[in-house]
């Protein structure tokens, strides 16, 4: 891979022109990373869709950033349903974000279920009974916003749904991400950092490839290369590193800095 990146994410505390995350516009270098990625940015038939997943070991590198101008770029070039999904379970930064800027992004339009069958990639402990007595199934918390029409989709974690007490965790299973590649042709992950959860982990294995969003200014190598380690540990693919106001760099490039 070879593009070019140029902004940190203020949202998960970076930075950005005018202390705005949406005023980066990184059309050219995510055009350069959807070529770099090849069949990876695109679904390979109706009904299997593609999950792609971006990540970093420490907070502040730019991730939720990427993820969100890769998804505009993706929703602008492909024909079928495009989902970002926002793992942060603590925050609606995506959402919030999309919704402040709707000359960049387009509208957001109303709630819709954030699941197509029921099942979700998350828990929340101990779980809420509704006025029946019924179990509230984790789904419950999960919505989905079209944004600028109905291609693309951004979710967003009902906080507020949430009585004291309760936590939500990102769960490994497969199930949400299965049913999600029949729905949509790419599923896009913004994973919170590696600092904050172990999620972007416990997910790798449910993507086609992990995109590692690295700080050009960070200097160490070690946390990128330790995750990429973890993730290919855990049946993850990590197809590369975007540093920002820096080049991509290639998988031979990753495999010389794995410790």
């Amino acid at each position: 891979m070879g593009v070019w990146g140029k902004a940190r994410d203020e949202t998960r505390g970076g930075w950005a022109p005018q202390g705005d995350p949406a005023a980066v516009d990184l059309s050219a270098e995510m055009e350069r990373l959807a070529a770099s990625l090849g069949p990876l940015a695109y679904g390979q038939a109706p009904g299997h869709g593609r999950v792609l997943q971006f990540a970093s070991a420490r907070t502040g590198e730019g991730t939720s950033t990427v993820a969100r101008e890769f998804a505009r770029l993706a929703a602008q070039r492909l024909r079928r349903p495009i989902w970002l999904i926002d793992t942060d379970l603590t925050g609606a930064t995506q959402s919030a974000t999309i919704s402040a800027h709707p000359a960049q992004y387009g509208r957001m339009g109303g709630a819709a279920g954030g699941s197509p069958d029921g099942s979700s990639f998350f828990t929340v402990r101990p779980q809420a009974v509704d006025a029946g007595g019924a179990p509230v199934p984790p789904a419950r918390y999960l919505v989905a916003h079209p944004v600028g029409g109905p291609n693309l989709w951004v979710t967003r974690f009902r906080r507020e749904l949430m009585a004291p007490g309760q936590s939500a965790y990102v769960t490994p299973g497969s199930a949400y991400w299965d049913v999600m590649r029949r729905h949509a042709e790419l599923i896009i992950i913004d994973a919170p950092s590696a600092e904050q959860s172990q999620a972007s982990i416990m997910l790798a294995p449910h993507a086609d490839a992990t995109v590692l969003v690295v700080a050009a200014d960070a200097g160490d190598a070690r946390p990128p290369a330790l995750l990429k380690s973890a993730m290919t540990a855990a049946g993850g693919r990590v197809a590369g590193l975007f540093f920002n106001r820096c080049e991509i760099e290639s998988l031979p490039i990753l495999r010389a800095i794995t410790p």
